[in-house]
């Protein structure tokens, strides 16, 4: 790759890097991808973690974004090798009686589960969704847009009228907490909200984290939770195959350590290996710690305060298991889901995060839990199972020394629902964040969003800006989920990014 030269040089793989590559190379451009890891994806992959032949997402796994995503509903990715596999229900909420709150695609049979356990609360989804449903394409435009997000806003106005659009920008403010409370009537119903809320890092009584769990539960019924078949790699390849159809090139194992810098725009990216690519757009799927390590010197003082004042997520700890068979839940939902929340009512769930925010961790930790294979049978052996878990930790753990303690609590909270778990495990895999961060660079502490989704950087991110994925310098774009609209793979902040460069480049700004 010596003295290597295109139009475009995207730094980082992922879902947003390769969206803001396909962006430039279907606009004319020559494009080239640069990845540090010795595969493409970033925190797309499917490898072999616990024992040959069980296939485990490393990073994602479920993507009703991505099913969601205008991005992606324009590329064949489908020639590519991606089909999406529904699990028969999206999202089961299990509790101590042996009942469980389930999210199905059908909006009358979750109601009827909601009803189950409180009378009266299923109604209650049933017409806070309804409107949703009914200007799902506003809705998608409005939430699955680059920034400053104008025609989904305006369509969901006219399709909502003035009262109920109101009523969506209190959700954007609200708590989870506060939102559950006027909406339902029992502590389990809350606890399936809450459950949904925790997908982002905002407690659920804290302001904005309403907003995520009613989005995302939208999204089932529209689109449903599906993950790709044979695991999420399947995703990552796809797009890979969408852009080399359009002539991009990528390089694995070549970090990128410094973006060059001619005058006042950008000429290049130089490697590790000391190699420099010429090139008059760079686009960055990376951190904004990781921009500034790329290209702080070059950067105005202003810009490189408030990319350091950017704020991260909770860290993560992930589980996968290879299992003998399928989880035993109790609830029979939770058997056939592709997701359970694993944390009981929303008291407790409650509590398990306000313990990990002061610093300690939770004796019942409140989990997200995947099991793919229940519906897709290609992701491990026959009759054996793949399952993983992840939750929310301090950032501040010697987890040298807590590790194998903590994964003990995560496995017990799994038991207390799924009795005879424990027994099925023959093999596992942990991550605490500092593994996750050395296997993704952008996953900084094990922050697997993207940034803090709290109320004040929900919209504005990284940067107050009418653009921004631009920045100060001519030629350089930031297109990772730390920019608007954030995490979830979806592929819109570098598609954003890739068609801000390319317009751009049509007008002689670059």
């Amino acid at each position: 790759m010596p003295s290597a030269k295109v139009d475009a040089v995207v730094v980082g793989s992922g879902p947003n890097g390769l969206s803001a590559a396909i962006a430039l190379a279907r606009a004319g451009h020559s494009v080239l991808v640069l990845e540090a890891q010795e595969r493409l994806g970033g925190a797309v992959a499917t490898q072999e973690l616990t024992l040959p032949g069980f296939h485990h997402d490393v990073f994602s796994a479920v993507y009703p974004a991505a099913a969601a995503s205008p991005v992606f509903a324009r590329l064949p990715l489908e020639r590519h090798g991606l089909r999406w596999i529904h699990p028969l229900i999206p999202m089961a909420h299990p509790l101590d009686d042996g009942r469980a709150a389930a999210l199905h695609r059908d909006l009358d049979a979750t109601a009827a589960s909601l009803d189950a356990l409180q009378p009266g609360d299923g109604a209650a989804w049933r017409e806070l969704a309804e409107p949703y449903l009914a200007n799902y394409g506003a809705l998608r435009a409005t939430m699955l847009s680059g920034f400053p997000p104008l025609t989904g806003p305006v369509r969901l106005l006219a399709g909502l009228g003035i009262g109920a659009t109101l009523d969506f920008a209190q959700i954007v403010l609200s708590s989870a907490d506060a939102f559950g409370r006027r909406l339902f009537g029992s502590d389990a119903s809350r606890g399936w909200l809450f459950g949904t809320a925790m997908h982002g890092d905002v407690s659920p009584d804290n302001a904005g984290s309403a907003i995520s769990a009613v989005y995302l539960k939208v999204l089932a019924h529209a689109v449903g939770w599906p993950s790709p078949e044979g695991g999420a790699g399947r995703l990552a390849a796809a797009l890979v195959g969408v852009l080399r159809e359009h002539g991009g090139q990528t390089q694995t194992g070549a970090r990128a350590v410094e973006v060059l810098v001619r005058g006042d725009r950008v000429a290049g990216v130089r490697t590790e290996g000391g190699d420099d690519v010429q090139a008059r757009i760079v686009v960055c799927d990376t951190s904004p710690r990781g921009l500034l390590a790329l290209a702080e010197a070059a950067l105005p003082d202003a810009y490189v305060r408030r990319l350091v004042d950017f704020r991260y997520g909770a860290s993560t700890v992930k589980v996968d298991w290879a299992l003998d068979a399928p989880a035993p839940w109790t609830a029979h939902e939770a058997r056939v889901a592709g997701t359970v929340h694993v944390g009981g009512t929303a008291p407790e769930i409650a509590d398990a995060i306000r313990t990990a925010n002061a610093g300690r961790l939770p004796e019942a930790p409140f989990m997200l839990f995947g099991q793919q294979s229940v519906a897709d049978p290609t992701r491990a052996p026959a009759g054996k199972h793949t399952a993983w878990a992840y939750t929310h930790v301090p950032r501040s753990v010697d987890w040298a020394r807590r590790l194998t303690r903590f994964v003990g609590r995560m496995e017990a909270q799994v038991e207390r629902f799924a009795p005879g778990f424990g027994d099925l495990v023959i093999g596992r895999h942990v991550m605490d964040p500092g593994d996750l961060q050395e296997r993704n660079d952008n996953l900084e502490h094990g922050d697997v969003g993207g940034g803090s989704y709290a109320l004040d950087q929900l919209v504005f991110r990284p940067v107050p800006s009418l653009s921004p994925y631009r920045t100060p310098l001519r030629g350089l774009y930031l297109g990772s989920a730390s920019a608007f609209p954030g995490g979830a793979v979806h592929g819109v902040p570098g598609d954003a990014a890739g068609r801000a460069a390319a317009l751009d480049a049509r007008l002689r700004r670059v």
